[in-house]
């Protein structure tokens, strides 16, 4: 593995993310991936096939742009621990459960609705920035293991 090959898959992961989060992902799926019940579990299934499939186009798209020596099983490694961690991320209850037993539950609450008040929450919660950190986290561990 080169640093350079390292460099050019974080980025080719990272503006997947961005691409499939918040573009390629369907308002259902955003609205409903958090939710209890099987409907919710299928809406965030379907929004990680989808996010993968964005990364798996990026990688082919770098692979084939700068002839990296990228090979399938590592790619397909790699895209896996990608795909795993964010559905973890997205079901919500895993990561809330992760920020309350890391002393960051506060955090993870800022920005939603007060009990009894017409708060309209935004993108710019605590939970958002941390689900965003959490899959950076992982995006470089899959970048390692694609590299």
């Amino acid at each position: 593995m080169t640093a350079a090959t390292f460099a050019a898959v974080f980025v080719a992961l990272f503006v997947a993310h961005q691409v499939a989060d918040h573009w390629i992902q369907t308002d259902h799926q955003a609205r409903t991936k958090g939710a209890p019940g099987w409907p919710s579990r299928i809406a965030c299934a379907a929004h990680v096939a989808t996010y993968t499939a964005t990364a798996l186009v990026a990688l082919a798209v770098l692979r084939h742009t700068l002839d990296l020596p990228l090979t399938p099983g590592r790619v397909a490694a790699g895209l896996a621990v990608s795909a795993i961690s964010h559905y973890l991320a997205d079901r919500r209850t895993p990561l809330a459960r992760l920020a309350a037993l890391t002393g960051h539950a506060g955090f993870y609450a800022l920005g939603t609705c007060r009990n009894g008040r017409d708060d309209k929450p935004c993108l710019g919660t605590g939970a958002y920035a941390l689900d965003q950190s959490f899959h950076y986290a992982w995006l470089f561990v899959a970048a390692l293991i694609i590299a």
